[in-house]
């Protein structure tokens, strides 16, 4: 009999096991020489609890709501693609596994299952995931079909003019599937001599002009919130605000675009403090404890997302894998909060956590 697994990095490794290579890698890799890949996990290990002992902590509250929509814990998932190449069932899968957590889910738009039909597989909160592609009437397209199929918020990816230099996926010649939500707008079949169609296909589609004044576009075509990914800095957040983003989320694509850009959780006060409160700041990257979480939310995101370790969790055991997954990171968030003393989310401080940068300043 296979071991239990017991913690959300386990799944990584089984996933490692029933992958091909090239998915693997896909998944797993980053950016050029993947610094910021292994900083977005090792930057939360830095960050040390300052627990509050004697607290009642017989009972535990964990829910809460983003953009008004109410979910079980702070923990949802994040925009991924191509859930087919995990898991034969695919985003659908996810979808449903969303659903029965009680939490969001970010479809991506290089979706292997289309947006109706993730939309129709099951009750769950849904935002929808967009690139900005060259000719401007897919997004349009896109953003409307999103609407009428009861998405409740355009979650906007700010930082792909250009797709990043992912060494892995040239070495293996990454080859992308035709996405289903782009059947009859773009083809994903390019024409390229070497390295990852994955990069062809981006770079040929994506719109590199892409600016702050096409927020007010997207804004003019949807009466959905707009949701802005990609912010890492007090600049780009104050840009966000004055152009009518309804939230941000601190972001460096899983480092997988610009490599040495810092760790989401070490930029996330930047963007919290330049926010004042004014819209939702969420966080993605390096989320692999409950311990994690609590950290975000100590240092003032409202909520994470979870991208790759759903992904390991869908390859090995499905739809049940990503339900394991979510599970697995509310448990260990509810007894980190018991053991910091609190009972409720509202009750997380910046107290409750002490930074690197701090622990050295006390050094000196």
């Amino acid at each position: 009999m296979a071991a239990e697994l017991v913690n959300v990095n386990e799944f990584q490794i089984m996933a490692k096991q029933v992958l091909p290579k090239m998915y693997y890698d896909f998944y797993a890799g980053g950016a050029e020489d993947q610094y910021t890949l292994k900083e977005n996990v090792e930057a939360f290990q830095k960050i040390l609890f300052r627990p509050r002992v004697l607290m009642d902590v017989s009972r535990i509250e964990l829910s809460t709501t983003v953009f008004g929509h109410a979910i079980s814990a702070p923990i949802m998932i994040a925009p991924t693609s191509m859930h087919k190449l995990a898991h034969p069932e695919g985003e659908i899968a996810t979808a449903r596994a969303a659903a029965a957590c009680n939490t969001i889910m970010v479809l991506s738009v290089s979706a292997t299952c289309s947006l109706e039909e993730v939309a129709a597989s099951c009750n769950a909160v849904q935002f929808f995931q967009l690139y900005v592609y060259k000719r401007r009437s897919i997004a349009v397209n896109l953003v409307q079909r999103a609407e009428r199929n009861g998405y409740k918020a355009i979650v906007v990816t700010a930082d792909t003019p250009r797709l990043g230099r992912r060494e892995a996926d040239i070495k293996n010649k990454m080859i992308v599937p035709q996405l289903k939500n782009l059947e009859g707008l773009l083809s994903t079949e390019v024409k390229y001599d070497k390295g990852s169609s994955l990069e062809a296909y981006a770079n040929e589609s994506f719109d590199a002009s892409l600016c702050w004044k096409d927020i007010g576009w997207l804004k003019s075509i949807t009466n959905l919130p707009i949701v802005v990914k990609g912010i890492l800095t007090r600049d780009d957040a104050i840009k966000a605000m004055e152009v009518g983003v309804e939230g941000i989320i601190v972001s460096n694509h899983g480092a997988r675009q610009l490599d040495y850009t810092p760790a989401t959780i070490s930029a996330l006060e930047e963007v919290v403090d330049a926010v004042r409160g004014k819209v939702p700041v969420l966080l993605d990257g390096g989320i692999r404890r409950g311990t994690d979480v609590f950290k975000a939310l100590a240092l003032g995101a409202q909520g994470v997302f979870v991208g790759r370790p759903v992904i390991y969790g869908l390859a090995v055991k499905g739809e049940h894998g990503v339900r394991q997954v979510i599970e697995m990171l509310k448990n260990e968030l509810e007894l980190t909060m018991a053991l910091s003393g609190c009972p409720s989310l509202k009750d997380i401080s910046r107290s409750h956590v002490r930074t690197e940068c701090e622990r050295l300043q006390s050094m000196l």
